[in-house]
């Protein structure tokens, strides 16, 4: 009861601390807290009371006459103040009251926070490497959907892009183990470890399923000169240099397809310079606007652009003639012989639990292998390919070994050589940059302190040394003891650092952190750590 008769004295403790303060008329006094002298300042102004307060009066009584109704009447000592037993003593307020009244105003709004131990009970992630619209993205959309209905929570697809594919596959990779994470992997996982790029590779995943594999084509747009591959090839032998083309970022799948078919030519893997871009959707953007000259990607990826006449496909790098395209020739109909393709599957964090992986695969193989998805599959023109944990793991075996021997070949090497640009290139270059200003700065004299500023204290220095350990301190704990505790542990440890009072820090805190978990956990269904409570 005592918890409740403190709810208004709460509310009108925030209302204090966020609404614009009021002045007092002379001879209204009031003690400050803790002895602190008295407040003598006037009460009225000019323009009456302030309207927010009107509404946060109404607010507070209403929350009076709720107690009174249900036998809750506040009880308060001859001078004023309510009373609550520390001894003899009477206590305006209390930081334990504010808290646990906090907790009954939002207990409705942690519905959503109760422990749960049934796998899947909060929404997965599922992660694409590249851009929206591509055909990896549109694979995996339709994949989320159709999990989400076998699984029963919402199955949301981020396109963690850059890098040619590392962000993304880095960032499923390194996910935590729960099954909550999934990775839309694609053929790239075999090659960029290879590239110096990630050290990450096939087994920092634990293989989900195949579903997916398509070849490489060559496209033009409709008004250009040539009609097929073999045309193509013979301008590039005779202007070499001259043309551009693009498919992916440099050094992926696309690109890998391309420089070999140039290598098979007799030519030089740069005979036509590649522009690295984010997947196939912004390199067939480029295509229309007239940036580059030739496409390499999937015949899927580029199905709305040909279906509608926009672009031609010159042939496909495949041994035979796909039955979604019968009408697109073969490289090796047209007397070259060379084919190469992508796949695409998905896959878990290794380490998951062979409990959560087999749900995961289970409900999968489902999806992959229902009807309604080979429809899909059939439509959107992709190649519909399936293989289970088992052997598609056997399968990254094979191509890993296969895009090693490529990748560190004399050709290509000689090939990406020439191009020194890396990962690691502008960041180094910002370090560079940013050494010399320093180095400038300091020779001129510019970095000396001012003699009259301020110079910070020890309290200030230790304070904000809190604040930074803090941030590498919430990453471990979250894990452990989930978001909602370590928010709240966090923000009241900073307020009471800070010298703010309890009785606005408590409420404040409670309100931003479930806040926040409303916000991001239940409205935009990022999955946050819940810690051994399942918080």
């Amino acid at each position: 009861m005592e918890i409740l008769r403190a709810l208004p004295e709460s509310l009108e403790a925030i209302a204090g601390a966020a609404l614009p303060a009021k002045v007092r008329s002379p001879g209204d006094c009031r003690p400050y807290p803790r002895g602190r002298g008295r407040d003598c300042t006037p009460l009225q102004s000019a323009s009456g009371t302030h309207p927010s307060r009107t509404a946060w009066k109404r607010i507070l009584g209403l929350s009076g006459a709720f107690l009174s109704a249900i036998g809750i009447h506040e009880k308060r000592s001859p001078g004023g103040c309510r009373l609550r037993r520390v001894g003899s003593r009477c206590q305006a307020g209390g930081g334990l009251c504010l808290l646990v009244a906090g907790l009954v105003v939002l207990t409705p709004f942690l519905s959503g926070c109760r422990q749960e131990t049934e796998y899947p009970n909060q929404p997965i992630l599922l992660i694409c490497p590249w851009s929206a619209g591509g055909g990896t993205d549109r694979v995996s959309r339709r994949v989320a959907r159709d999990l989400e209905e076998n699984l029963g929570v919402p199955v949301n697809v981020i396109n963690a892009t850059g890098g040619g594919g590392v962000t993304g596959h880095t960032r499923g990779a390194l996910a935590r183990p729960d099954g909550y994470t999934l990775t839309m992997a694609t053929v790239e996982l075999n090659m960029l470890h290879w590239r110096g790029m990630t050290p990450i590779t096939y087994e920092d995943f634990r293989p989900g399923v195949l579903l997916n594999r398509d070849a490489a084509a060559l496209f033009v747009r409709a008004d250009s000169q040539w009609e097929t591959a073999g045309e193509l090839a013979n301008y590039i032998r005779g202007h070499p240099g001259e043309l551009h083309s693009s498919g992916t970022a440099r050094g992926g799948i696309w690109h890998l397809a391309f420089a070999g078919w140039l290598t098979d030519l007799g030519s030089s893997p740069d005979a036509v310079p590649w522009v690295s871009l984010n997947g196939a959707a912004p390199s067939l953007n480029e295509l229309m606007a007239g940036g580059v000259d030739v496409v390499c990607c999937s015949l899927p990826e580029a199905k709305p652009r040909l279906d509608s006449g926009k672009v031609r496909c010159l042939g496909v790098m495949s041994d035979e003639r796909l039955p979604q395209f019968p009408k697109v020739p073969t490289l090796k109909e047209q007397g070259i012989d060379w084919s190469m393709g992508g796949w695409r599957g998905v896959a878990m964090p290794a380490g998951t639990p062979e409990p959560i992986a087999e749900k995961v695969t289970t409900a999968l193989t489902e999806v992959v292998k229902s009807q309604d998805f080979r429809d899909f599959m059939r439509t959107q023109g992709f190649n519909w390919s399936y293989m289970g944990p088992q052997r598609f793991e056997e399968y990254l075996k094979r191509m890993d070994k296969k895009f090693g021997e490529l990748l560190t070949s004399e050709a290509f090497q000689e090939s990406m050589a020439q191009h020194p640009v890396g990962p690691m290139f502008f960041p180094g270059l910002l370090g560079i940059v940013a050494a010399i200003v320093i180095v400038a700065l300091a020779l001129t004299g510019t970095l000396r302190l001012d003699p009259d500023a301020p110079r910070p204290n020890r309290r200030s220095v230790i304070r904000l040394i809190e604040i930074i350990v803090w941030v590498p301190l919430y990453i471990l704990l979250a894990e452990w003891i989930g978001f909602l505790l370590t928010a709240v542990l966090l923000l009241l440890y900073l307020f009471w650092r800070l010298g703010a009072p309890w009785r606005v820090s408590l409420p404040v805190t409670l309100l931003l952190v479930v806040a926040a978990y409303q916000i991001f956990a239940i409205s935009l269904r990022v999955p946050l750590p819940r810690g051994w409570l399942g918080w």
